[in-house]
C-alpha cells in the first residue's frame, strides 16, 4: 500500500534512509490503528479521528517529540495523496501537534576532552586508531553519525572533508592539518592490513560500519572521559557546536558547519553559550558574584 509513497520519498523528496524507515513504520502503525484496508480509505478519515489517535499515543506514554514525528509522516503522506488525486480531503490541515519539551543539548567540558587525556584512552592498534579518529572527527567537525559512516576516501583532502547530510545536501567542512594527517595515516594503515575500501571507516574485509557499532564505541570512550549522563556521537556534535560558540564563532558560520537548514536549529546552542558567559562574568567581574 505504501510502496509508491516510499518511492516518492526516496526519489523526489530525497529523504534519508533513516527518515524513510521511520515514516514507513509510523504510517504502518497508523494504518493498523485506523484499520485501513485500501489507500482510498484515507479520504474518509476526519481530523477528529486523528486527534483520537494522538490521545491514544499519549495514553501509551509516547513523548511529544515522537508524536510530532508520526504526525509529520502523516502530514507528508496526505500531501502526497492530494498530489496524486487519491483523496480530496486533508484532515491534517486542522491538526496541531503537542509542544516539544525544550531541553538544552548535553555537551562535554573542554577540560574533559583535553588531547593528552584522550590519548590515554585509546590502545595503540588499528582498532584503537580507528576509534580515536572517529572520536576526533565527531568532536572536531560536528558531523552526524550517518555522515561519518558514509564518509568516502575520495571526499577527504588535506584541508577538508566533504559529507552528504540530510536531504542529500553536500557540505565541505575544514579540518586541521593535524586531523588531516591522522586521517591519511589511518587510511594507509587500514589499506595495508584490510585491503582498500571506498569508505574511510570499515570493519574487517572492507565491510561498512553500522550505527550501533559506532554508538557503542563513542559511548564507551565518553564514559571514560566525562561525567555526562548522556553519551552518544550526537553529544560530541553538541560539544563541537558549544565550544565553537564559546570561542566566538558566529551563528551563521556554525549553521553552515553543522549543515542546518535554518538558523533556528542552530540557536539552541546559544543557551549553552550564554550559560558559559554567565559563569565567566560571575567569576571575573568585581561585582558579578552572588551575594
Amino acid at each position: 500500500m505504501l510502496n509508491s509513497f516510499i518511492l516518492y520519498l526516496s526519489t523526489e523528496k530525497r529523504y534519508s534512509e533513516h527518515t524513510i524507515e521511520a515514516y514507513e513504520r509510523d504510517l504502518s502503525q497508523f494504518i493498523d490503528y485506523a484499520e485501513i484496508k485500501a489507500i482510498k480509505d484515507f479520504g474518509d478519515l476526519s481530523s477528529t479521528f486523528i486527534r483520537g489517535w494522538i490521545v491514544r499515543l499519549f495514553e501509551e506514554k509516547k513523548k511529544a517529540k515522537s508524536i510530532n514525528r508520526k504526525l509529520a509522516a502523516l502530514r507528508t503522506f496526505y500531501k502526497w495523496l492530494r498530489k496524486e488525486q487519491i483523496v480530496s480531503n486533508n484532515p491534517m490541515t486542522k491538526i496541531q501537534g503537542p509542544k516539544n519539551e525544550k531541553r538544552l543539548p548535553a555537551f562535554a567540558k573542554e577540560s574533559e576532552l583535553d588531547s593528552e587525556k584522550l590519548n590515554d584512552l585509546f590502545v595503540d592498534s588499528l582498532d584503537g586508531k580507528r576509534d580515536k579518529l572517529m572520536f576526533e572527527l565527531f568532536y572536531q567537525t560536528g558531523i552526524r553519525l550517518s555522515e561519518l559512516i558514509d564518509l568516502r576516501v575520495q571526499n577527504v583532502t588535506n584541508d577538508s572533508i566533504k559529507v552528504l547530510g540530510k536531504r542529500n545536501k553536500e557540505r565541505i567542512i575544514p579540518i586541521s592539518n593535524n586531523l588531516s594527517k591522522q586521517l591519511w595515516s589511518y587510511i594507509h594503515l587500514k589499506n595495508r592490513h584490510c585491503g582498500e575500501s571506498t569508505y574511510v571507516f570499515s570493519l574487517k574485509f572492507g565491510k561498512k560500519l553500522y550505527p550501533m557499532f559506532v554508538y557503542r564505541k563513542i559511548n564507551q570512550y565518553l564514559s571514560m572521559a566525562t561525567s555526562l549522563d548522556k553519551k552518544s556521537p550526537h553529544v560530541l556534535r553538541h560539544t563541537f557546536a558549544t565550544h565553537m560558540l564559546n570561542r566566538g564563532t558566529g551563528l551563521e558560520t556554525l549553521k553552515d558547519l553543522l549543515g542546518h537548514a535554518n538558523l533556528s536549529a542552530t540557536q539552541v546552542y546559544t543557551h549553552n553559550s550564554f550559560a558559559q558567559l554567565t559563569s565567566i562574568y560571575s567569576q571575573t567581574h568585581p561585582r558579578g558574584g552572588k551575594k
